[in-house]
């Protein structure tokens, strides 16, 4: 009888508090895992990072925005570049979000961004900055980004 009591008892604290795994993991919802210039913990360089580090996914923290940045020729990795997230084209309008890319070439970051009204990206290296003239309303940059010839670069 004491057995069935702790045991309905432990399965009621799983359902009233949501302990239980049954398909939803919440569990990167609270990982704190944004880049910094200098830092080398990244990887995957250049594939899209929020194929893991999204819901349920095996990455650490889930990614609000992700990408790499490219040398001028797009083949070799840039590290430490910025990018800044902007309301209004070619640098114009609010600087919403400052992101630094680490000493791989990879940025990403699992702070809260609003793309509900469109952004635009601009990406500053030491000698170059390259604006994206689009509206981003996704931070998956990686995932259009992808080939050689449409890859994010600076010098």
């Amino acid at each position: 009888m004491y057995k069935n009591i702790c045991v309905a008892g432990i399965f009621a604290l799983f359902v009233i508090f949501g302990l239980t795994s049954c398909g939803k993991d919440d569990s990167g919802q609270s990982v704190t895992n944004i880049s910094k210039s200098g830092e080398f913990r990244s990887h995957n360089m250049g594939q899209n990072c929020m194929k893991c580090h999204v819901k349920g996914g095996p990455g650490k923290g889930w990614f609000n925005v992700a990408g790499s940045v490219f040398d001028s020729q797009k083949t070799n990795p840039i590290p430490n570049a910025t990018v800044k997230l902007y309301t209004g084209v070619n640098g114009t309008g609010t600087l919403k979000y400052t992101i630094e890319g680490d000493g791989y070439g990879n940025f990403f970051t699992t702070e809260v961004i609003d793309f509900s009204a469109g952004l635009y990206a601009v990406v500053v290296g030491k000698s170059i900055t390259n604006f994206m003239e689009q509206k981003m309303v996704s931070g998956k940059c990686n995932d259009c980004h992808n080939q050689s010839s449409n890859r994010i670069w600076v010098k």
